[in-house]
C-alpha cells in the first residue's frame, strides 16, 4: 500500500474524474451534477464495472461447487479477491469473511453471541451472554452498529450500555471507566462517525475493553475507504465495511475477525457451502471463513471489490486521506466564514474524516438540500441513520457534505455559492453577498 503524502495534481484529479461515467452526466435542468454524499455510496470507476461485468461475461458459475473449467475459474477469482482485501487490511487470508454489507456483518456478530448455547460454553464461553452480562456501544453509531446490539440485549437479557457524546463531537471518555467493567462482554463503536466525522482512538478503546475481558466490534464504514487501516495494529477484534462506499460494487461487505475467535464463534446463517459434514440427526461446520457464508456468495461483487482496492491502490489511500482532509479544511474555512452555518462535530483544526455535517438557522435540512439539489448538487439531508446523535445534539436533522477522492475545490464552489441561496429564499439572512463573494474569490484563487 501506497504511504506517499504527495497531494493530488490538478492533471491527476482530472483523469481520476475522467474514470466515472456518472460524473459526465447532468441533473435538475441539464445542471453538472456535483455528487457530495459519498459517505452513503461512492460511485464506481470504470475498472470495477469492467471487473464486475467481465466476470459475468467469461468466468460466470456458482463458486466452490463444480468440477467444470467455469467454476475453477470463478472459485479463483473468488478466493483471488478474498486474498486482495486481506492484503489491503493487513489480515490473513482466511480472516476474512464476505457479507453482503457491513450491516449484515455486524448482524453476523451479534447473532453468534444469542447462537451461542450455555451448553456449548465450554467451547465458546466469549460469545455465551446471560442476564447480567452488559454490551457497551455509543452514542455516535450509525443504526447499524446500534440495533443488531438492542436486539442482542433483548433476546439474551443483557443490558446495553452507551458512552455518552462529550464535546465538539467526541465520545466522552472520563466516562469509560465507569462503563466498561469486568460483566462487559462486547465493545462495540465506530472508528469514524459517519455524521460527526469523529476519529474515534480505536486503539486506546480496544485496550481498555480487552484490559475487562471484553470483545471490540468495529464499524470502519467510513474509515477503510479513506484511511490506512492496518487490523495487526488497530486492536479490534472484529470490523465491519462495506465495498459500496470504497468505490466497490453493491451487495458486498466484509467482516474480518481474529482467527482464533472465528474458529469458536457460533454461525449465523447456515445451508449449502458451509458445512463440513451433514446428517439427518445434525451437522458440522467447515472451515473459515467458509464456515460463514452460506449459499451462492456474491462473487462477481467480490471480484468487483478486489478490483476498487487495486484502484485505491493505485492512487495511494493517504494520498486519498491527505486530498479529502484539504477539502474538508478548505469547506470548514468558508463555512466558519457564514455565521448562519453551524458545523457539528470536531472543528477546524481537528482530525477529522471526510465528512461535514451542519445546520442552517432557521431552516431545515430537507429544504436546505432541496435548494442544492435544484443547484446539481447532491448532499445527504436527515438523521443519516443515527437517529439517538441527533437528539443528543438536540437538532431533527443534518446537512451532509461526504467527500470521495473524485471531489475537488471546484465542487465545493457550486455547493456554498447554492448555499448562498438558502438564507435569501427563506428570509433568514438577506445581507451575505459580501461573505460570499469574498469566500468564492479565496476558493478561485487557492
Amino acid at each position: 500500500m501506497s504511504v506517499s503524502t504527495r497531494p493530488l495534481t490538478d492533471q491527476e484529479l482530472t483523469a481520476i474524474r475522467g474514470e466515472f461515467p456518472i460524473l459526465t452526466r447532468t441533473v435538475r435542468e441539464d445542471r453538472p451534477l456535483v455528487y457530495l454524499d459519498s459517505g452513503a455510496t461512492s460511485h464506481k470507476p470504470r475498472a470495477v464495472l469492467d471487473a464486475e461485468r467481465g466476470f459475468y461475461e467469461q468466468h460466470n458459475a456458482a463458486v466452490h461447487r463444480g468440477a467444470h473449467q467455469l467454476a475453477e475459474e470463478a472459485t479463483d477469482d473468488f478466493e483471488a479477491a478474498r486474498e486482495t482485501v486481506a492484503g489491503f487490511i493487513g489480515a490473513a487470508t482466511d480472516e476474512v469473511v464476505f457479507t453482503k454489507n457491513a450491516t449484515e456483518a455486524l448482524n453476523l456478530v451479534a447473532y453468534a453471541f444469542s447462537n451461542a448455547a450455555p451448553t456449548d460454553a465450554d467451547k465458546d464461553e466469549q460469545f455465551v451472554l446471560r442476564p447480567g452480562d452488559e454490551i457497551l456501544v455509543t452514542e455516535m453509531e450509525h443504526h447499524a452498529n446500534l440495533v443488531p446490539w438492542q436486539e442482542l440485549a433483548r433476546r439474551t437479557g443483557a443490558t446495553l450500555r452507551w458512552v455518552p457524546l462529550g464535546a465538539d463531537g467526541a465520545l466522552d471518555l472520563e466516562r469509560l471507566g465507569d462503563l466498561l467493567t469486568e460483566r462487559t462482554k462486547v465493545f462495540a463503536f465506530t472508528h469514524v462517525s459517519n455524521v460527526l466525522a469523529t476519529i474515534n482512538p480505536v486503539t486506546e478503546l480496544a485496550a481498555a475493553a480487552h484490559a475487562v475481558g471484553a470483545l471490540v466490534v468495529v464499524d470502519a464504514c467510513q474509515s477503510v475507504p479513506h484511511l490506512a487501516v492496518d487490523v495487526r495494529t488497530l486492536g479490534a477484534d472484529f470490523i465491519a465495511f462495506s465495498g459500496h462506499k470504497m468505490y466497490g460494487p453493491m451487495g458486498v461487505g466484509v467482516l474480518w475477525g481474529r482467527s482464533e475467535l472465528l474458529d469458536v464463534m457460533p454461525p449465523f446463517l447456515t445451508g449449502g457451502s458451509m458445512i463440513e459434514l451433514v446428517t439427518m440427526e445434525r451437522a458440522t461446520w467447515a472451515p473459515v471463513p467458509a464456515k460463514f457464508e452460506a449459499g451462492v456468495p456474491n462473487a462477481a461483487q467480490a471480484v468487483g471489490l478486489a478490483a476498487a482496492i487495486r484502484w485505491i491502490e493505485g492512487i495511494g489511500i493517504d494520498r486519498i486521506h491527505e486530498h479529502e482532509a484539504s477539502l474538508v479544511a478548505h469547506l470548514m474555512t468558508a463555512l466558519a466564514k457564514r455565521p448562519w452555518v453551524r458545523v457539528v462535530g470536531p472543528q477546524a483544526g481537528v482530525d477529522r474524516g471526510g465528512a461535514v455535517a451542519f445546520l442552517v438557522e432557521g431552516v431545515h435540512a430537507h429544504d436546505v438540500g432541496q435548494v442544492l439539489d435544484d443547484a446539481g448538487v447532491a448532499v445527504r439531508v436527515g438523521h443519516h441513520c443515527a437517529w439517538p446523535l441527533h437528539r443528543s445534539l438536540g437538532v431533527a436533522a443534518t446537512t451532509r457534505v461526504s467527500l470521495g477522492v473524485y471531489n475537488t475545490v471546484a465542487d465545493l464552489d457550486v455547493l456554498l455559492e447554492a448555499l448562498d441561496r438558502v438564507p435569501v429564499i427563506f428570509g433568514t439572512e438577506p445581507e451575505i453577498s459580501s461573505v460570499a463573494a469574498s469566500d468564492h474569490g479565496q476558493a478561485e484563487a487557492s
